[in-house]
């Protein structure tokens, strides 16, 4: 009995030391709760954002548009008397100076046509200079009333005329040489001479086919390009009249144009000229701009891409675009205040360009907006600012000068 008195005894203990640990676990985990959600309430995770500050800078507006090259000059190269054609004095697709030689066409009838000319005119001469020794003898004779006034007058008619076939036969004589010189038949201009366009021994000229060959001046080329009524009206409204230099301005609108790779060439145009009025069919109106090719990159007819600076807005503010949230009511942009908070901030914005907008109002120079995590903030929210990951456009707004080169042979920087 004793025995079994000592056993409860010592079962009843073991209870008392497991409710103990029980409650000193229960006690320890709450106190850890509580530890926990009162450190939650006093150190709040704040959304991570980063910011870029609001610049003042110089933006260039261009537009883009469909252009063709054209030659400076384009010349046809055509035969100007009749004849068969004799030489080539030229490869195709080359380069040739002014005054050069291309084709020799026969000369046997036109060298003998000058050939009679010039025998008539030497003939003409003798007769005139005796029609003159014979005037001169008549008047001497008339003053002695030894020769008649109808002897005189029959001298100096016969004089005068011989003087008139002269001048007749001098007038046939450069005639003749004229076409014994138009036998040989040069380039007007220097620039690429393309094939020939007739075969050696074709009759040209004349009764035959007269064009030759053509000959392009392509060292400096021509842009064309249409604009709309809109573009003109928009260039009007920023004082900007396409076509002529404004010497009170800081910039002049030039383009450059890109290749058929979407390479830039490293050149610019600058516009010289626009059509006075709209097509009433297109609705659009021509401009054009004169392009440096020294290395004759640009070939006449081809078609490419042209970017044209339609006006620089000096001191802009401006922002990436993926900082602008636009919604039903409006654009807005979040901005960091001092103390780290966010506040919404509705924007006037204007003209895009690239990755970068323009804001007319809403902003000042140097605040901080948020430009990545404004998908985290609402207004008020207080904010922790890292820019350690931030990546910007590389593109920037301002990237090539608005400031046209003083020659068209500089190239862009």
């Amino acid at each position: 009995m004793k025995r079994l008195f000592m056993l409860r005894s010592k079962d009843i203990r073991l209870s008392r030391k497991k409710i103990a640990y029980a409650f000193v676990a229960l006690l320890v985990v709450g106190v850890a709760a509580w530890v926990i959600a009162h450190r939650g309430k006093s150190e709040p995770q704040l959304p991570v954002i980063a910011t870029v500050p609001v610049n003042r800078q110089d933006v260039n507006i261009y537009g883009e548009y469909v252009g063709r090259i054209r030659a400076q000059q384009f010349v046809e190269i055509r035969a100007r008397v009749e004849g068969f054609l004799e030489e080539m004095l030229f490869e195709e697709g080359t380069y040739v100076t002014k005054n050069q030689v291309l084709f020799v066409i026969n000369q046997e009838q036109y060298r003998a046509r000058a050939d009679k000319a010039r025998a008539q005119l030497k003939k003409d001469e003798a007769l005139e200079r005796k029609a003159q020794r014979d005037l001169e003898r008549i008047r001497p004779l008339y003053a002695e009333n030894a020769a008649s006034q109808l002897d005189l007058d029959n001298a100096v008619a016969a004089y005068e005329s011989a003087m008139a076939s002269v001048a007749m036969s001098e007038a046939d004589l450069f005639q003749a040489e004229q076409e014994l010189g138009y036998t040989i038949v040069r380039s007007p201009i220097s620039g690429n001479i393309s094939e020939r366009l007739v075969d050696l021994g074709t009759l040209v000229g004349t009764g035959g086919k007269s064009l030759l060959a053509t000959i392009v001046k392509s060292d400096t080329v021509l842009v064309d390009f249409s604009m709309t009524a809109l573009d003109y009206l928009k260039s009007r409204e920023r004082n900007v009249n396409l076509g002529q230099q404004d010497v009170t301005r800081s910039w002049q609108p030039y383009i450059t144009v890109t290749l058929a790779d979407n390479t830039v060439y490293p050149y610019r145009g600058l516009v010289d000229f626009a059509e006075p009025q709209v097509d009433p069919q297109t609705g659009t109106f021509s401009v054009r701009a004169e392009m440096p090719n020294p290395d004759r990159v640009l070939l006449p007819g081809q078609f490419t891409k042209v970017k044209l600076l339609l006006d620089v807005i000096e001191d802009a503010l401006v922002v990436p675009q993926k900082a602008v949230i636009i919604e039903k009511g409006g654009a807005y942009i979040y901005v960091v205040r001092p103390d780290s908070v966010a506040e919404r901030r509705f924007v006037e914005l204007g003209p895009e360009q690239d990755n970068y907008v323009v804001v007319e109002r809403g902003l000042a120079a140097g605040e901080q907006i948020v430009a990545e995590g404004y998908h985290k903030l609402t207004p008020g929210l207080k904010v922790r600012v890292d820019n350690s990951n931030l990546i910007l456009p590389s593109d920037s707004v301002a990237a090539e000068s608005a400031v046209l080169p003083d020659s068209l042979s500089q190239r862009n920087d």
